[in-house]
């Protein structure tokens, strides 16, 4: 799934996924790279897209900031 088309509460899900995995003691060391750089990945979307959030909300807060003087 494109990480535009999934949300963020099912990238978090994801993660939980790969951390359960992680867990395991009988995966294979190679596997557990592969998850890595899979989480990370999914880490760093998580993490724009909160950004990006946050940026939007700003500037709605300044927005209304103008309004009110």
């Amino acid at each position: 799934m494109a990480a535009e088309g999934r949300t963020i509460e099912k990238s978090f899900d994801e993660l939980n996924e790969i951390i359960q995995k992680m867990d395991d003691d009988s995966l294979p060391l190679e596997d557990t790279f592969k998850l890595y750089e899979k989480g990370i990945k999914l880490v760093k979307q998580c993490n724009d897209r909160i950004d990006r959030v946050e940026k939007k909300l700003k500037v709605i807060e300044n927005g209304r900031k103008i309004e009110d003087e």
